[in-house]
C-alpha cells in the first residue's frame, strides 16, 4: 500500500513526514498497573481503551470527547503520561505547533492484557509503538477521521437526542469485514429517533479515481452477502475532488445500489453533522446525516457486528464516549 501524502489543508496538513519530538517523562515515576489500581478513573481506563482501539488521539480530540476544560483535561493527561499509561509526541510543523498527540504506553498496555487476562504481547503493543505512529506517513490521515468522529461522538454533550452509538476504527472493520472492504472506520450516528449506520472512506486525493472507484464493487458485495444495507459516506480533502468523485462514481453507485453521500473539509470543519452531505444522486443536494437517515429508510446496521466467542476485551467495541464525564482532575 503506498505512502498517503499529507492534505494541504485540516489535519494533518503541516506535518512534516521526517521528524517529531517525544515529551520526556521524568524519571522515577514508571508505575506499574497494580500502584495504579486505586489511583485511575473509570475516565482514565475508557481512554486507555480508546487509544488501543484508534492508536492516536488529539488533546483536543480528548477535550472534546471526554473533559470539560482544556486546562483540566492536560493536567490529567501529564500524570497519566508521567506514569507510562500514556505516550505522547508532537509533530513537528512548518509553522505554528502542533498539538500533543496521545498513543498507548507501556503501562496502558500492561493495564489492557491484565483486564482481558492476557499476556501484554496479544494486547500489539511494542516499545517502537509510539515512534511507528509519529513518524507513519499515513498520521495526517488517521487524524483526520478521529477528528471527523471526535466530533460526531461529542455532539452528545450538546445535544442528547444526537450523537454515536459505535464507532470502529479501521482495524476493527478490517477484522470483520476484511475479506471484503476496507473502510477507515464504521459508526452509528443517532439523531432525533434516527439511525445512519455508514461505513466512511477518508479519501485524501492520493488515490487515482479509478481506485477509489473500485471499492464499490466491495461495499455491493458485503450488501449482498450480509443482507445488510448501510450508507457509505466518503469525505474527501477540497470540493473540487468532491465533485470530480461525484461524476466518476455516479454511474457504477446507480449500478451496484449503494447508498453513497460525499462531503469535503471545505465544508465540514467543526460540524460534520450539520448539512454538508449531498447524496450521489442526479437531485441530490446537500443535507445533514440525519436527513440522510430519512432519505434512505431502507437502511441497516452492517452484518457481523454481534459479539461472538471469538471476541475479548480487547476486540469487543469502546463507547465513543466515557461512562461519565466525572469531576476532578
Amino acid at each position: 500500500m503506498s505512502a498517503l501524502p499529507r492534505p494541504a489543508v485540516g489535519p494533518g496538513s503541516r506535518y512534516t513526514a521526517r521528524a517529531a519530538t517525544s515529551r520526556a517523562r521524568p524519571a522515577g515515576r514508571y508505575t506499574d498497573v497494580a500502584a495504579l489500581a486505586r489511583r485511575l478513573t473509570g475516565r482514565d481506563v475508557w481512554l486507555v481503551r480508546m487509544l488501543h482501539e484508534h492508536q492516536v488521539l488529539t488533546t483536543h480530540q480528548i477535550v472534546r470527547l471526554a473533559y470539560g476544560s482544556l486546562r483540566s483535561a492536560q493536567r490529567r493527561l501529564r500524570t497519566l503520561h508521567q506514569h507510562a499509561v500514556l505516550d505522547s509526541f508532537r509533530p513537528l510543523t512548518v509553522s505554528g505547533s502542533a498539538p500533543e498527540h496521545y498513543t498507548l504506553g507501556p503501562v496502558g498496555a500492561a493495564l489492557l492484557a491484565a483486564q482481558g487476562g492476557c499476556e501484554p504481547a496479544a494486547v500489539g503493543w511494542r516499545p517502537t509503538h509510539t515512534g511507528r505512529i509519529a513518524y507513519s506517513p499515513w498520521l495526517g490521515h488517521d487524524i483526520g477521521v478521529n477528528e471527523l468522529l471526535t466530533h460526531l461522538a461529542a455532539r452528545t454533550r450538546t445535544t442528547p437526542e444526537a450523537g454515536l452509538d459505535l464507532w470502529l476504527s479501521e482495524r476493527s472493520c478490517a477484522r470483520r469485514w476484511g475479506d471484503i472492504i476496507r473502510p477507515d472506520t464504521y459508526a452509528h450516528w443517532l439523531d432525533g429517533g434516527l439511525l445512519l449506520p455508514f461505513f466512511l472512506e477518508y479519501d485524501t486525493g492520493s488515490q487515482p479515481l479509478a481506485r477509489v472507484e473500485a471499492k464499490l464493487a466491495g461495499y455491493a458485495a458485503l450488501a449482498t452477502t450480509t443482507g445488510t444495507r448501510p450508507a457509505l459516506l466518503i469525505h474527501t480533502r477540497t470540493a473540487s475532488r468532491d465533485q470530480t468523485l461525484r461524476r466518476r462514481l455516479a454511474p457504477a453507485t446507480h449500478e451496484l445500489g449503494l447508498h453513497i453521500a460525499t462531503s469535503s473539509a471545505d465544508y465540514t470543519t467543526a460540524s460534520p453533522h450539520g448539512p454538508w452531505w449531498t447524496p450521489l444522486e442526479p437531485t441530490g443536494h446537500r443535507t445533514t446525516l440525519a436527513d440522510l437517515a430519512a432519505h434512505w429508510p431502507g437502511l441497516t446496521p452492517a452484518g457481523g457486528l454481534a459479539p461472538t466467542d471469538a471476541d475479548t476485551t480487547l476486540t469487543l467495541p469502546v463507547p465513543p464516549l466515557p461512562p461519565a464525564i466525572e469531576a476532578g482532575p
